[in-house]
């Protein structure tokens, strides 16, 4: 099976600080993938580098076959990888809807030029956005907050939005950067049960987590980052019961 993602050589040096460090790492189709390590281990700084948020110094990002690390986070972006972030980032003063909006890859709102010549055109693409957008809110259980302002949903909303946002690009790969971080109950359960879904329709999906239990249920494949390096690729269990790797991380956390 081939890599919807596949990152060789990745490097990245900030003056004497080494955020990546020769980096290759593939993400299959339908696996659930956690990206773990110890704070200041490089796993955001990856997922920075893949989204195009800062530029490596050396090293490939293939995308479905299409070498993307010389090109924009907009390109990255049509081109199919969505990401979350560790803290909620929405438009606080647009509605919950108008937010999923403008996280389509194909928005008919962002052509102006479309929407003088081709109204028609317009009107239908907006629509589809719109039934996609609410679709998605269904599924994160915000369908009764479409209308309401972002910056009036609680905590864990925030989480459910900016995962629904992310899934709105309908790209093949999604990079989710601490999910988890300060959720539990039903916007935990919520959450673990829409990555079940997309691994399940084929993405892949990358997960930078501190939820160990959560790493352990969720993900097939854990990736253990230090330093900037890769340090071990493999399963979940098994990285768990390796020595070293939990006198740097496991054995604090688990």
């Amino acid at each position: 099976m081939s890599a919807i993602l596949q990152v060789s050589g990745l490097t990245k040096r900030f003056g004497g600080i080494v955020v990546a460090d020769d980096i290759t790492l593939g993400l299959l189709p339908g696996e659930v993938v956690g990206l773990i390590g110890p704070n200041g281990a490089g796993k955001t700084s990856l997922f920075n580098l893949i989204t195009g948020v800062i530029k490596p110094d050396a090293g490939r990002i293939v995308m479905d076959g299409v070498r993307i690390d010389g090109l924009k986070l907009s390109e990255r972006a049509k081109l199919g990888i969505a990401r979350t972030w560790q803290h909620a980032r929405s438009f606080r003063s647009l509605t919950v809807l108008d937010n999923l909006l403008l996280g389509a890859r194909d928005y008919p709102g962002d052509s102006l030029l479309r929407t003088l010549l081709q109204p028609g055109i317009s009107r239908r693409m907006d629509m589809e956005a719109e039934q996609r957008a609410m679709l998605l809110l269904e599924r994160v259980r915000l369908a009764h907050k479409a209308h309401d302002l972002a910056a009036e949903l609680s905590y864990g909303q925030q989480k459910l939005l900016g995962m629904a946002r992310a899934l709105m690009s309908e790209g093949a790969c999604l990079l989710l950067d601490e999910p988890m971080a300060a959720v539990e109950g039903r916007t935990y359960a919520i959450m673990r049960e829409v990555i079940e879904q997309e691994a399940h329709r084929g993405q892949a999906v990358c997960i930078v987590e501190h939820n160990v239990g959560f790493i352990r249920d969720l993900c097939s494949r854990g990736v253990f980052m230090a330093a900037g390096k890769v340090l071990a690729d493999g399963p979940v269990e098994e990285l768990m019961k390796m020595k070293d790797l939990t006198a740097l991380y496991f054995g604090a956390a688990a």
